[in-house]
């Protein structure tokens, strides 16, 4: 699971940009498909 805290005094904006780097590095989507494809 992918986690990303808010620190004190910032951007909701800023925390949902290092969220989706964060998924994009670990490939949910990707393992996601290929896992979907043999179930």
């Amino acid at each position: 699971m992918i986690r990303v805290s808010i620190k004190e005094k910032e951007d909701i904006n800023r925390a949902l940009k290092r969220f989706k780097k964060k998924f994009e590095k670990a490939q949910v989507i990707k393992d996601y498909r290929s896992n979907a494809f043999y179930t």
